[in-house]
């Protein structure tokens, strides 16, 4: 429960006080708001979604989509911004209907990896700047 015995509420779930920080801390790395064009493919039912990202780590991202793949599902992530590309095999950790998907990035491209570090440090220093 939290303050005055209420349960807390955190992205429209609620959570116990404790059970909220231990999700936040299950992140190996600092999630950023970056907004990029993405396109999912599942290369086994030979599908693609075309995505947005919302939200961007150094192990994965937050794409927003009416439809997302269902949690498990192995997709091929590409992301593009500006000139630069990123690809990665990823998986879907959790799926939201009408909302989008979190994934976690299995496999990243090797000439991918410069784009990913690039687009981070900038993320970064737009949030400090608008942190302080």
């Amino acid at each position: 429960m939290g303050p005055l015995g209420k349960t807390s509420y955190y992205d429209g779930w609620s959570f116990q006080p404790e059970a909220a920080i231990a999700y936040l801390e299950k992140r190996r790395s600092p999630r950023y708001s970056f907004i990029a064009s993405a396109e999912l493919i599942d290369e086994k039912a030979d599908v693609r979604i075309a995505s947005r990202v919302s939200e961007l780590s150094l192990h994965g991202c937050y794409l927003d989509m009416m439809n997302p793949f269902p949690k498990g599902t192995l997709v091929l992530v590409r992301i593009s911004a500006g000139n630069a590309l990123f690809a990665a095999k990823s998986k879907i950790i959790y799926s939201q209907p009408n909302m989008g998907a979190g994934v976690v990035f299995l496999q990243i491209e090797p000439q991918s990896q410069t784009s990913l570090e690039h687009w981070l440090d900038g993320a970064e220093k737009d949030n400090q700047r608008q942190v302080g």
